[in-house]
Parts: C-alpha cells; sequence; structure tokens
C-alpha cells in the first residue's frame, strides 16, 4: 500500500478502516470489499497523476477526475454494479476525510452514481429451502458438525440472519434463544440493532446442536465453532453450502445469503407485512424491503409466526 499512496493517504485509509469496525461496526467482508475499491482509485491516481498521490491531490481533485475514473472503469468493462460501489465507497472514504479535517475536497459528492437498475432478490422455492435444512446434516461423517450446519442454516432461514450476524453470536445468545417465546437482538449493518423472534424449530435446532457439541465454553464464546473449537469461519458455511447446492442440484444462486432472502420472500407469500418484514431484516429503508414485492404481489396482511412456513411445521 506504501507503494501506491503517500504515508499521510495510508495512515487516513487505516483510520478510515478502524472507524467503520468499530463506530459503524461493519463486517470483515464490507471492509474488504471498501478497501479494495479504495486501493483500486490509488492505483488509477497513480497513472493519472504521474506519481503515488498524497492528501494534497486528493485535496486537488476535481470532478473532472473523478468522471477520468468512472471512465477508466467502464473501459475495463467492469459492471455498472461494481462502478456504483466503487463511487459509493469513495464518497463515503472521502466524506470521512473532510469530516476529520484532513482534505477540504467535496466535489465527489456532486459526481453521480451509475444508475444500476435494481435485482430481484432470488429465492429459494418453499420446498428447496425446507429440503435444504433438513439435508444438510447429512453432508457431515461427524455428527455435532452435521448438527451445526443445521442449526446455522435453520436460523438464517427461521430468522433472516444475515451469515455474518449468526456466526457473531455468543453460546449465552444461542442459550436464551431455547426458551419460550424467545427473541434474538441482532446487530447488524451500522451498528442498527433489531429483535427478532426465534421459531420453535430454530430453538430445536440449536439446542440440537449445543446437546453433541464437544466444546464446552463459557457464555460469551461463539456460539457456531469450527472443528478446533474457534468461532466458525464463513467460508466454512459457504462451503458447505456449495456441497448441499450440488447435491440438491439447486442454482448458483442458492447461497447462505440465499435463505435470508427466502426468509422474506415466503413471509410475503404467505400474507406477512411489509413492515414487520423490514424490522425483521433490518432494513434502515422500506424501498429495500420493498423489492420483495416484485417476487410476491399476494396481500399482506399477517406476521411472522402466522405465516413462516417452518413455524407451520412446527
Amino acid at each position: 500500500m506504501i507503494e501506491i499512496a503517500e504515508p499521510a493517504v495510508v495512515k487516513a485509509l487505516t483510520d478510515w478502516q478502524d472507524w467503520l469496525t468499530h463506530e459503524k461496526n461493519y463486517s470483515a467482508h464490507t471492509l474488504d470489499a471498501y478497501s479494495r475499491d479504495v486501493i483500486s482509485f490509488f492505483k488509477f491516481l497513480g497513472r493519472h497523476l504521474g506519481h503515488a498521490p498524497g492528501l494534497e491531490d486528493l485535496d486537488r481533485l476535481s470532478t473532472r477526475d473523478f468522471r477520468g475514473y468512472l471512465a477508466r472503469q467502464n473501459s475495463e468493462g467492469l459492471e455498472r454494479t461494481s462502478t456504483a460501489r466503487a463511487m459509493s465507497t469513495l464518497k463515503t472514504f472521502f466524506k470521512y476525510l473532510v469530516r476529520e479535517g484532513r482534505i477540504e475536497n467535496t466535489v465527489i459528492q456532486t459526481v453521480r452514481i451509475p444508475k444500476v437498475p435494481k435485482s430481484i432478490p432470488k429465492a429459494l422455492s418453499i420446498e428447496d429451502a425446507l429440503t435444504a435444512l433438513d439435508v444438510v446434516e447429512e453432508l457431515s461423517d461427524v455428527i455435532w458438525v452435521g448438527k451445526r450446519d443445521k442449526a446455522l442454516l435453520t436460523l438464517l432461514y427461521g430468522c433472516g440472519l444475515r451469515l455474518g450476524e449468526a456466526l457473531k453470536l455468543s453460546r449465552d445468545e444461542g442459550l436464551r434463544a431455547l426458551d419460550g417465546d424467545a427473541s434474538l437482538v441482532i446487530s447488524g449493518k451500522g451498528g442498527k440493532q433489531r429483535l427478532v423472534p426465534v421459531l420453535p424449530a430454530v430453538s430445536i435446532a440449536i439446542q440440537d446442536y449445543l446437546d453433541v457439541c464437544p466444546f464446552q465454553f463459557v457464555d460469551d464464546a461463539p456460539l457456531f465453532v469450527g472443528v478446533r473449537g474457534k468461532r466458525l469461519n464463513p467460508a466454512i458455511a459457504q462451503k458447505t453450502v456449495r456441497e448441499l447446492r450440488a447435491l440438491l442440484k439447486l442454482p448458483d444462486s442458492a447461497t447462505p445469503h440465499a435463505l435470508r432472502h427466502s426468509f422474506a420472500t415466503h413471509l410475503l407469500g404467505g400474507g406477512g407485512d411489509l413492515r414487520t418484514i423490514q424490522e425483521l431484516l433490518g432494513h434502515a429503508s422500506l424501498s429495500s424491503t420493498q423489492r420483495y414485492t416484485e417476487v410476491d404481489g399476494e396481500h399482506l396482511s399477517m406476521v411472522y409466526d402466522a405465516t413462516h412456513p417452518r413455524a407451520k411445521r412446527s
């Protein structure tokens, strides 16, 4: 990184990453994507300016410079979604630099982000979702690992969690989810908290996992652990779903996050209220949740435990 930016810029980037981690509670995956976007921009500036950029260079950048970056992105064949995300990242980074008094340049805020057509979330069918939860346990020869994977996927589908949110849960939180009419307090993007009710089927899956898990931990230890007793790596969960996808011949869109989409879509299909689903998903804006109405437009009247397919089976 030293080679593509002056030390003061590198320090600013590191401080920004720390701020996103501790103040905004961004996931490691999001931080990695944001960092790659900014570093890519620094590389562009190095070619554009003829030297590694310093804070003075960032302060002098014009609208034309940022448009030149957009043109370079387009010429390299990057999709609009990637370019739009990169520009959004840069706006966030420059806004931070201005707020911290490191630069005064605000022209990037006037640069329009390329419009991206809203994608419709890809959900599994109810049958495929429930089959996946029933079958995932069979993928591992190790009993407790199979039950762990079933508990994790049941939690994603039954509560609409992001994978990162589920893997952040502590053992103590998992135990609280076993109580009747239990709820979980989930810290989502930007530290936004939401209350998510726990279905009996989710509680049962977690209990089955904890009953056979060979590791005994203090309450604040991770709920989901790997074979060495450390917090489960998301890559392991993603690999499990890929194996499940191949076994059941599911589409490539069948990912851990697709279970969250399925949660919302199936609630809507069963008559769930849009505002309630917004709260359950932790969306800051209703417009984010409204995308699901393009998947299934049936009348929205009932809520979570009256509509979720897994709740009906319980």
